[in-house]
C-alpha cells in the first residue's frame, strides 16, 4: 500500500513538470540559470546608469593655442582691421572734408602725445575708478531694494512702478538737479550713477526672483530653509541667471551716466575723464581728439565685459551644465 502512494505522488509530481514545461532533472539546474539572468539584469542596469551619467557629465576639453588664437583672437582682431581699412578708404574717397573725418594716423598721433605727456592712463583711471566705485554702490543698495520688491507684495505695489519708469529715464536727466542740489564734486557724479544703475540691478534681481520655480521654494521649506536663509541659500542661487543680467545692464547704464556727467559739468577739482576729454575736442574742434575718447570709452566698456562680466556669466552656466568647458 505504501508503495502505491509513493508512486502516485511521483506520477504527480512528473505530471506537474511535464505542465510546467520543465523536466524533473532540470529541477535542480533552474537557480543556476537564474543567477546568470540576474547578473545580465544588473549589468544591464549598470550599463544604463553609466550612460546618463555620461549624458548629465559636462565634457572637459582643452583647446590648443592655436584653436584660442584662431576663434577667440583672429575674429575681433580681422574685425578692427576691416574697419580701419573702410575707415582709410572713406579717408582717400574724400567723402567728406578732412576736419570732420581724420585719418586713422591722425588719431594715433593723438594717442601717441597723450602717452608722451603722460596723460592717456589718466584719462582712463580717472573714469574707471569713478565708474567701478559708483557701480559697486548701486550693487549694495540695488540688491536689497530688489530682494524687498521681489519678495514683499506690497513693496513690489508701490515701489516696483517706480523702478521701472527709473530705468527708462535717460540718465542725463539727473545731472543738472544733482549739480544743484551737491555742486561740481565727485558725490554729484556718485549720485548720477547710482540714479542710473541702482533700477537696473534692482529690476534685474526682481526678474530673476520671479522666474525661480515655487518647487524649489517648498523643497527649500521641507529642508528647514525658510527667512534669510532659503533667501541665501535658494532664492539667490536660483536667481543668479536674471541677476547678473541685471548687473551687466546696471553696468552699463553706470557707465553711461558718468560719461554723461562728465559731459555736462566740468571742473578743476573733477580732473579730466573720458568725458571731459570727449567735450574738450568738441570745444576745440579737433576731431581726432574727439575720436581718441570715443575709442577709449568703448575699449574700457569691452574690458570690463570682458574681464568680469563674461567670466561670471560662463561660470554660471556652466554650474548649470549649459556650457562646455573649453
Amino acid at each position: 500500500m505504501a508503495s502505491t502512494e509513493t508512486a502516485g505522488t511521483e506520477d504527480d509530481a512528473a505530471a506537474g513538470a511535464v505542465a510546467t514545461g520543465t523536466a524533473p532533472g532540470a529541477a535542480s539546474a533552474a537557480p543556476g540559470a537564474a543567477r546568470p539572468r540576474k547578473a545580465a539584469d544588473s549589468h544591464d542596469l549598470a550599463g544604463l546608469e553609466a550612460g546618463l551619467d555620461a549624458l548629465d557629465t559636462v565634457q572637459v576639453r582643452r583647446a590648443s593655442l592655436g584653436q584660442t588664437l584662431v576663434n577667440k583672437v583672429l575674429p575681433p582682431v580681422v574685425a578692427v582691421a576691416l574697419v580701419l581699412v573702410v575707415w582709410q578708404l572713406l579717408v582717400w574717397a574724400e567723402v567728406t572734408d578732412s576736419y570732420k573725418l581724420p585719418a586713422p594716423s591722425e588719431v594715433w598721433d593723438e594717442v601717441s602725445d597723450a602717452w608722451l605727456r603722460g596723460t592717456l592712463l589718466d584719462y582712463i583711471w580717472t573714469s574707471v575708478s569713478r565708474g567701478l566705485l559708483g557701480f559697486l554702490l548701486a550693487l549694495v543698495i540695488g540688491t536689497p531694494l530688489g530682494l524687498l520688491v521681489a519678495r514683499v507684495k506690497s513693496v513690489r505695489a508701490g515701489i516696483g512702478p517706480i523702478l521701472s519708469g527709473l530705468q527708462s529715464l535717460p540718465s542725463v536727466a539727473w545731472v543738472p538737479p544733482a549739480v544743484i542740489w551737491l555742486g561740481l564734486n565727485d558725490s554729484m557724479m556718485f549720485a548720477v550713477i547710482l540714479l542710473g544703475a541702482v533700477p537696473s540691478i534692482a529690476n534685474g534681481l526682481v526678474s530673476g526672483v520671479d522666474q525661480v520655480p515655487p518647487l524649489f521654494l517648498r523643497a527649500g521649506r521641507t529642508l528647514g530653509a525658510t527667512g534669510l536663509r532659503s533667501t541665501w541659500h535658494i532664492v539667490m542661487p536660483a536667481a543668479l541667471p536674471g541677476y547678473l543680467a541685471g548687473l551687466k545692464q546696471g553696468w552699463a547704464f553706470s557707465w553711461r551716466s558718468l560719461m554723461a556727467a562728465e559731459i555736462i559739468a566740468s571742473s578743476p577739482e573733477l580732473g579730466v575723464g573720458l568725458g571731459q576729454l570727449l567735450e574738450n575736442g568738441r570745444t576745440a574742434s579737433s576731431m581726432p581728439m574727439v575720436f581718441l575718447a570715443i575709442f577709449l570709452i568703448l575699449i574700457v566698456g569691452i574690458a570690463i565685459d570682458l574681464l568680469i562680466f563674461s567670466p561670471l556669466e560662463r561660470s554660471v552656466l556652466r554650474s548649470r551644465g549649459l556650457l562646455v568647458k573649453s
